[in-house]
């Protein structure tokens, strides 16, 4: 599938094949940044890697043609909306559905493509589904234990003490999972996928059961667990805000192939498509044109130098280029100097995001602080305040 990209970025953002992988212990919040630890990274074999991976229902084409290694210790996360192919392709990782072309390798072991299938039951693999799938009858130690089958009832009863502590559960150990919170199942759960001491866990919308409040400590807390534990994981959500908090690199799917792999923050701030600028966070594109040097948009020229990648052989080119509501200010002002007008408002805590209609045409979001209101139809004028390079894309 063609996809417009920015001309001022790249396919290969930060070697965005290399991972973030390993502790949780880095300056931030636990996400290796560093080019030493990336080239590490990237020179390790990986413990995952799909290679030209397609899968087809019939004349559909769920996944197409998907390319991607996970190294050790790394959470992947794929992100996209219902439809795109994320779940099918965590289903052909997992051996639920075989691919209908690609090779997928598990370690040192092909396990589907090359004329060969491995079922699930003999990967290497944990599974982790939405709904936790929790035996009801069987105590937490015992679900924990469940896929111990080659261990010794000493070496069985180490393990899940293990597991509890990592889990913080110690104290429920006894509890079936009618009498379990939310969260704590889900801990089970982890627990559980955990215990045998998979190659690769798999997430499958691993929050989405929960509710708001609990599903952004979650997030946190499984995020410190698949750390400590050590393990290489790879969840799918078409939750933003989760994959951005969780991963250690996101892969956006649209359509059924992978449209852009990175740190979240790249992904984020350096979108390489319209599509991928538009499913992360709230976007608004300014049309523009490049001309000696300036960008002529609805809200006024600015320098060209404020894109990312800018270069004079673009010059004369029509562009779109991407602003969030916290790179854009509104000022009140007369009718007749106003680059546009308010046309609603959203109250979101702290802040107002209002949106204002352009007298050119497009509408824009811009952030406030919540003691700075405008009304409805009040004429604005618009400044970029960005402190960083805009992505932009050739119209």
């Amino acid at each position: 599938m063609a996809s417009t990209e920015p001309v001022g970025t790249t396919r290969s953002v930060e070697s965005d094949d290399a991972t973030a992988a390993g502790s949780d212990d880095s300056a931030v919040d636990g996400r290796a940044s560093a080019a030493s630890d990336e080239e590490s990274s990237a020179a390790a074999d990986p413990v995952l890697s799909l290679s030209d991976v397609t899968k087809a229902f019939g004349p559909e084409t769920a996944v197409d043609d998907v390319s991607l290694d996970v190294h050790s210790g790394e959470l992947l996360t794929f992100l996209g909306p219902s439809g795109c192919g994320k779940t099918t392709t965590l289903r052909t990782i997992a051996g639920l559905e075989e691919p209908t072309e690609g090779e997928i390798t598990l370690g040192d072991e092909v396990v589907a493509g090359d004329g060969s299938f491995v079922p699930p039951e003999r990967r290497d693999v944990g599974i982790v589904f939405q709904n936790f799938a929790l035996f009801p009858h069987l105590t937490v130690r015992e679900n924990i234990a469940f896929g111990l089958t080659d261990a010794d009832a000493d070496e069985s009863e180490a393990r899940v003490d293990e597991l509890l502590e990592l889990v913080e559960m110690v104290d429920h150990g006894e509890k079936t999972p009618d009498q379990l919170s939310g969260g704590q199942k889900q801990r089970v759960a982890l627990a559980r996928s955990l215990a045998p001491e998979p190659e690769v866990l798999l997430l499958d919308e691993p929050f989405s059961n929960l509710d708001v409040r609990l599903r952004v400590e979650m997030r946190e807390e499984v995020r410190r667990i698949l750390k400590k534990a050590g393990v290489t994981a790879v969840s799918v959500t078409h939750d933003q805000e989760e994959a951005l908090s969780i991963s250690d690199r996101v892969a956006v799917m649209n359509d059924g192939q992978i449209e852009q792999v990175g740190r979240p923050e790249s992904v984020f701030e350096r979108p390489e498509s319209k599509f991928v600028a538009s499913f992360l966070g709230r976007a608004s594109f300014l049309e523009g044109e490049l001309r000696d040097g300036k960008v002529k948009t609805g809200i006024g020229r600015f320098d060209a130098v404020t894109l990312e990648g800018y270069d004079t052989v673009y010059d004369g080119a029509p562009v779109d280029v991407l602003v969030r509501p916290d790179d854009l200010r509104a000022t009140p002002a007369a009718s007749e100097l106003a680059d546009g007008v308010v046309t609603s408002r959203q109250y979101v805590g702290p802040s107002f995001v209002y949106r204002v209609e352009l007298d050119s045409g497009e509408a824009v979001h811009c952030l406030h602080n919540h003691v700075e209101e405008f009304d409805l139809d009040e004429p604005v004028t618009l400044e970029l305040t960005a402190d960083h390079p805009l992505a932009w894309y050739p119209r």
